[in-house]
């Protein structure tokens, strides 16, 4: 599913206009990323979190020549998907 195709769901269960459903969309995801970039995180019960993670500088190796490289300490997103999501995917074949 795509963004637009997303936006057509949100639309139809909501009894929103697709522009509306657009902007709710727009203005969920940009208030993740500010929360999550600010060091916070997103907890939707049933569906999951968003959460920074700090990743520790390593060595690893250039997958052409072998050479070991040094990839610097980040911090990335990361998703964990909630109980309710997991048994919806799990069980959604078994219906």
């Amino acid at each position: 599913m795509n963004k637009a195709e997303l936006i057509d769901a949100l639309s139809d269960k909501s009894n929103l206009t697709k522009a509306d459903a657009d902007r709710v969309l727009d203005a969920l995801v940009e208030t993740v990323m500010v929360a999550v970039a600010a060091g916070g995180s997103v907890t939707l019960i049933g569906f999951g979190s968003f959460k920074p993670v700090r990743r520790p500088a390593r060595e690893g190796r250039n997958p052409a020549t072998g050479e070991p490289i040094h990839i610097p300490e980040s911090t990335v997103p990361k998703f964990q998907p909630g109980a309710a999501f997991k048994s919806r995917v799990e069980n959604a074949g078994k219906e």
